[in-house]
């Protein structure tokens, strides 16, 4: 017997060709929407596979309904939605799909460090709005990128690829981290720092840590109240890594002078979230890794992990080894 797939989101057709080939696949087609809870828990209760995204709770609960069950391909480089714990104890195997999107995220870093320091969104709306009447010596000023210091909390590849980009804007880099990276100390220049000393010494704070019980509200109001007055917090990582109501303080306050986040603690964030009334704040709405390319990358990717799971064969990144 064929095994069986159930998919999560709605995927490129090419995608699914590529899991039909081994699998009977069933999917959830309403396009931009999460699958209901009660829709997941009858479709997994003969599923062989399961093809998620970071937007599905994968838990012991959820689990315990898919007695079949044998991989868990999630569409992302993180996996803080799925109980890693409660899959080893079922013998599920859980993949996720890193690598591919480093450079895209890197690049989305970068793009939104440099809007919150030159106020682009800001600037646009003004425009936009009719209030532009005459140039100004001091109409929206920003910060200065180039030559200033980035401060990059989590050296992982994503982390080591914003450093490649700050290098090329003549930035000094420090980082911290929960080991010294010396390949990213010799071609970068960066130096290994605490995370006070990181916090007080940087104009841009980037995170780029993943997410964990050890990393959650890790920038909080201590933290925050570190920096310089004229710093900007970037977040690219996850949401929960920062204290989201010390963060509205602090930009309200003028601990900090601005914040740029893709990513919020609750996704989609509220319309009516104080973080998004504030003009020191550019939000987006998680999109770090939203290249074509990319996106169809890591869904091939998934869609290799789940299938050589499915084969018996050991997936090339087994989460769970």
């Amino acid at each position: 017997m064929r095994p069986k797939v159930y998919i999560t989101r709605r995927i490129p057709d090419q995608i699914t060709a590529m899991i039909e080939n081994h699998c009977d696949v069933r999917m959830w087609h309403e396009k931009d929407t999460t699958v209901p809870r009660e829709i997941l828990e009858r479709e997994i209760t003969d599923a062989d596979g399961l093809f998620c995204l970071l937007t599905e709770t994968i838990d012991a609960q959820l689990m315990e309904m898919g007695p079949r069950l044998k991989v868990i391909s999630n569409m992302a480089v993180g996996y803080n939605n799925i109980d890693i714990e409660a899959a080893n104890n079922k013998g599920i195997l859980v993949t996720n799909t890193p690598g591919i999107l480093t450079e895209t995220t890197a690049d989305l870093t970068f793009a939104l460090l440099m809007a919150t320091a030159r106020r682009i969104t800001e600037a646009s709306d003004y425009l936009r709005n009719g209030k532009w009447s005459t140039w100004s010596p001091m109409l929206l000023t920003g910060q200065d990128v180039h030559g200033a210091t980035l401060g990059i909390i989590g050296m992982g590849r994503i982390g080591e690829a914003v450093a490649k980009r700050a290098k090329g804007f003549d930035m000094k880099i420090l980082y911290h981290n929960r080991s010294r990276r010396s390949g990213v100390e010799e071609n970068f220049g960066a130096m290994y720092v605490d995370l006070k000393s990181l916090l007080r010494e940087s104009d841009f704070v980037c995170v780029l840590v993943p997410f964990s019980k050890e990393t959650v509200n890790l920038i909080g109001k201590e933290e925050l109240a570190l920096m310089k007055r004229t710093s900007i917090l970037i977040n690219t990582s996850r949401g929960g890594i920062v204290n989201e109501t010390a963060l509205n303080d602090a930009l309200v306050e003028g601990t900090i002078w601005a914040a740029g986040l893709d990513v919020f603690s609750q996704e989609p964030i509220a319309l009516d979230h104080p973080l998004l009334s504030l003009p020191n704040v550019v939000v987006l709405p998680h999109i770090g890794s939203a290249s074509v390319n990319t996106r169809l990358g890591m869904a091939q990717l998934a869609a290799h992990n789940l299938c050589k799971a499915l084969l018996g064969e050991i997936p090339p990144n087994l989460v769970n080894k």
